[in-house]
């Protein structure tokens, strides 16, 4: 049971990673040709990156409605700040070392970044309506 009200829970995720998945390989190829193997790296590693970030929010936040409700933005907010810590961290040491990748990065985070949100909001303004109390554990 807890399976199927996981599935539930994650389901408006599906389009999201669909469209994450298109937007890297679109990228990979431009940025293979624009700044050839950097650019092919940097691209899947800015877009694998945002992915990542959307997807671990996604969980918790799935996890966290599971257990207890009321933990939903407590874990959220941590998640949040846990996730743009680290993504702050991550791009002071790239940008620090003089990557050729750098630009195609950023692109890809950009680029994934209104990609996931916006296959989000489509994906979930699709989505049935669950009337309250109808998943539950």
């Amino acid at each position: 049971m807890a399976g199927e009200t996981m599935i539930v829970r994650l389901g408006h995720i599906r389009w999201p990673l669909a469209a994450t998945a298109v937007l890297a390989v679109v990228l990979a190829v431009a940025g293979q040709l624009v700044d050839g193997g950097p650019g092919l790296l940097g691209a899947l590693l800015g877009v694998g990156l945002m992915a990542g970030g959307y997807l671990v929010s996604n969980l918790a936040i799935a996890w966290a409605d599971s257990v207890m409700p009321k933990l939903v933005l407590t874990v959220g907010l941590a998640t949040y700040v846990f996730k743009i810590s680290l993504l702050g961290i991550l791009l002071l040491v790239v940008i620090d070392r003089d990557w050729a990748g750098v630009r195609m990065t950023t692109i890809g985070m950009v680029c994934a970044l209104m990609i996931w949100i916006t296959a989000q909001i489509w994906s979930t303004m699709r989505a049935p309506a669950v009337p309250p109390g109808a998943v539950s554990d």
